[in-house]
């Protein structure tokens, strides 16, 4: 029971992160700010994570250095108040279908991230580097599919859709070219970030490693450093208000279920059945947003959209398996190089 336990958390955690995609992309569709998007989800993810860091390591957890302090501050602006808004504007000009496509990247843009920056390195002559090279490859070729070729429209046998508004501002806004392009750069851009910021966690928590608290403050900087870009970007107070509407929903459900709870489940599965276990469950978040944006939120899927996730999602494949066979080679002489952080 415990070891199928795992494989309901996987998926459970992938339905979390569906629903992130199409409440976000409603959010936006019905015209909320970005900026303040993020802004108010990391607030309520802090609201959530900074009082039970203080209760479950406040009394054992290692002291702050102003140079670590620094160290995290950075971090934050990088990987989530960067991050997370240029994500915001890329899932505003395309889909929620393609935001989860574009996520089974992440290992491959982490990898070459590592590599540009010397935290790792490539052997040519094994399998596992090949893999890796490989799976690079495909996701840019993916990448590159998903932005520059649309194809037929796909679409279901459904006339009546859950949120008809939000059907009807998908066929508006699905003809601009060139704004899909661009949401498709700006959606790597995100993932860079990401990746970047995943790579040079590794050395700060040596210094600091409370992974709980580290987590926490990072919540905490990065909604004072978003409440600051949205005060300058956003000047209209009536985008400030949340109402009993899909705002607030995507708000409440970002920042208390995806940020508060979803760390939790993914460090569950992490220790019981190792990372590249839990990675290899991230397609199912393309498959099920991908489904439910079309019934739910009448989003028009491209056959562009589909070749262009199958290839990503065969890149992330060739650099787990590519991880994989290393963390092998290592167990066999007794040692490990795995660093795994979770936003």
């Amino acid at each position: 029971m415990k070891k199928d336990m795992a494989y309901f958390v996987v998926i459970l955690i992938q339905l979390i992160y569906t629903g992130m995609f199409l409440l976000s992309k409603a959010a936006f569709d019905v015209g909320m700010s970005t900026c303040i998007f993020v802004f108010y989800r990391q607030a309520a993810g802090a609201l959530i994570l900074v009082p039970f860091a203080y209760i479950m390591e406040g009394k054992d957890s290692p002291p702050l250095t102003f140079l670590t302090f620094c160290k995290i501050f950075g971090l934050s602006l990088l990987g989530i108040t960067t991050s997370l808004n240029i994500h915001g504007i890329a899932l505003k000009y395309t889909s929620a279908s393609l935001a989860a496509a574009a996520s089974n990247c992440l290992p491959a843009v982490t990898f070459f991230m590592a590599c540009l920056m010397r935290f790792e390195s490539v052997k040519l002559h094994t399998s596992s580097g090949i893999a890796k090279i490989t799976g690079i490859v495909i996701c840019l070729g993916g990448a590159a599919t998903m932005a520059f070729f649309k194809g037929p429209e796909l679409r279901l046998l459904l006339h009546h859709h859950l949120l008809s508004s939000h059907a009807q501002l998908n066929v508006a806004s699905s003809s601009s070219s060139s704004t899909w392009v661009k949401g498709v750069f700006l959606m790597l851009l995100s993932i860079s970030c990401w990746g970047v910021w995943i790579v040079l966690q590794a050395s700060v928590l040596k210094s600091y490693p409370s992974k709980l608290s580290f987590t926490a403050l990072q919540c905490l900087l990065s909604s004072m450093q978003s409440f600051v870009v949205a005060i300058v970007l956003e000047r209209e107070g009536s985008q400030w208000k949340l109402g009993w509407n899909i705002k607030l929903l995507a708000v409440a459900y970002c920042g208390f279920v995806v940020t508060g709870f979803t760390f939790y489940m993914q460090t569950w599965v992490i220790e019981r059945k190792g990372p590249v276990f839990l990675g290899l469950s991230t397609p199912l978040a393309f498959i099920f947003t991908t489904v439910f944006a079309a019934l739910l939120i009448g989003e028009i899927i491209s056959l562009g959209s589909v070749i262009g996730g199958i290839f990503l999602i065969g890149g992330l494949y060739f650099v787990l398996w590519g991880k994989s066979k290393e963390e092998e080679i290592f167990d066999h002489k007794g040692c490990s190089n795995v660093n795994i952080t979770v936003r």
